[in-house]
């Protein structure tokens, strides 16, 4: 053990620990979720990038020495790349507005330093957690900031899946482009369509939905690194801000710009609500498509029975041969979490007050599960159910072909009051709208053929 001192007083911390003192108080304190801030990945990196560039900015404007300097940078390489994820264990749910996680990163990253500066950890008399690794910084700045930095790179991420489910389902529309059924409202049978119309159009929707997700990286690029406790700058040397800033902007690759307003870009966590909104939209559209595959998929025998879903397990344990739609299932459970994910940010957000919002450690982690969640959701759902989606061609057909709905198609050519009476019959004798339409004299064989022989005319009338 080695024993270490804070305010509070002295405490013994394992000599095998990176963590220290700080670190050691906040895993008593909170004991909550049992998920620790090393479970999330992209946020230690994050951590790691700020503190790597806001070591480089002190070193530029001549407050740290090099030396210092090296370690400190050489030791946030490694925690960005996953080395010391393990170290980083206090509870994702804090209290204190981040202080503990912006404490466990600059222990971890302090003794690492010490390490590779030849020295043992907790000789922090040479390297110290708070006046070099987190010189002219505050919680309060640095959180925020990484933060951002983490929900970039967890937007790349789900963007990423997004767009291997879109190839899915785009797939499947060129495979589906001649497969004619009848499309519904209402539950009800509307105007006949192409099972490929219907997958074109889950396509197109989770394209918008990644337009959208894009169009918040602008707002996140804004940061307040630098602005220090509540954005006055204070204890912040001169050019430290832009070059902060700078630094960070050529580590990660990522356009950062300083707030124009440091205490309000501090205080104002609006941005959040913004990005989890789009994410509860993502969630949405792919619960709603997640339904529509089920609903398309019951039966076998009772159901719809339209297109199959691979089976991928037994589905009862007192109902022999029974297959359930688990992955869609579990699709529509991710957007229920994230739905409440989305509204635990928009009242952690809420509840900010004055100078800071002290809740953003619940912001972060909700955020950080949608997006994990929701991009695991999207690799699932395309290479565990839709890319092996079958159609059942003819069961589709001859629902077009019975469907009250074509009596939509001749309209035009019987008017209203007679379509409206071929579609009562139809369905007062079970015949067909064809049979109907032919009994009543309305048009011959040969005329119906003219306008319903024609698949490609039914379902894209203007080409």
């Amino acid at each position: 053990m080695r024993l270490e001192h804070d305010l509070l007083g002295e405490l013994d911390v394992p000599n095998t620990a990176y963590w220290g003192i700080h670190t050691a108080r906040a895993a008593e304190n909170f004991p909550i979720s049992g998920v620790p801030i090393g479970h999330y990945r992209n946020l230690i990196r994050a951590l790691a990038l700020v503190k790597e560039a806001a070591t480089e900015a002190n070193f530029a404007v001549g407050v740290l020495e090099k030396p210092i300097r090296d370690a400190i940078v050489a030791a946030c390489q490694e925690v960005a790349t996953g080395k010391f994820d393990i170290e980083f264990i206090v509870d994702a749910i804090q209290g204190g507005a981040g202080t503990s996680t912006n404490m466990n990163a600059n222990e971890v990253i302090a003794n690492r330093a010490l390490e590779i500066a030849g020295h043992q950890k907790g000789e922090y008399q040479h390297i110290h957690p708070l006046n070099h690794v987190n010189m002219s910084q505050s919680t309060n700045d640095v959180y925020p900031t990484a933060l951002k930095v983490a929900v970039i790179l967890e937007m790349r991420s789900l963007l990423a899946g997004m767009q291997h489910l879109r190839g899915a389902y785009g797939a499947k529309a060129k495979e589906f482009v001649n497969v004619i059924k009848m499309g519904r409202t209402q539950l009800q049978d509307a105007v006949p369509m192409t099972l490929g119309q219907e997958f074109a159009t889950f396509a197109r929707m989770t394209m918008e939905d990644e337009q959208r997700l894009r169009e918040t990286i602008s707002l996140l690029s804004e940061i307040n690194l630098g602005g220090t406790a509540i954005g006055t700058q204070l204890n912040a040397p001169k050019g430290y801000a832009q070059e902060a800033c700078s630094q960070l902007s050529r580590l990660t690759g990522m356009d950062f710009v300083v707030a124009e307003d440091m205490v309000e870009a501090t205080q104002d966590a609006g941005v959040f609500i913004t990005v989890s909104g789009v994410l509860k939209r993502v969630a949405v559209k792919l619960s709603k498509t997640a339904n529509d595959l089920r609903l398309l998929s019951s039966g076998p025998r009772a159901g719809f029975a339209e297109i199959n879903l691979p089976a991928r397990q037994a589905g009862s344990s007192i109902m022999p041969g029974k297959v359930n739609p688990v992955i869609p299932e579990v699709v529509n459970q991710i957007a229920f979490a994230v739905i409440g994910n989305d509204l635990t940010v928009t009242m952690a957000v809420e509840a900010g007050q004055l100078q800071l919002n002290a809740f953003e450690p619940i912001i972060c982690r909700a955020l950080m599960m949608s997006f994990t969640q929701l991009t695991a959701g999207c690799y699932a759902l395309a290479d565990r159910c839709v890319s092996g989606i079958t159609a059942n061609v003819d069961t589709l057909r001859q629902s077009v072909e019975h469907s009250i709905g074509l009596v939509t198609a001749l309209s035009p050519r019987l008017g209203y009051e007679n379509a409206t009476e071929v579609a009562k019959r139809a369905l007062e004798t079970g015949k067909s709208v064809r049979e109907v339409v032919v009994s009543m004299g309305l048009m011959t064989d040969q005329e119906l053929d003219a306008v319903l022989g024609d698949t490609a005319k039914l379902v894209h009338p203007n080409d």
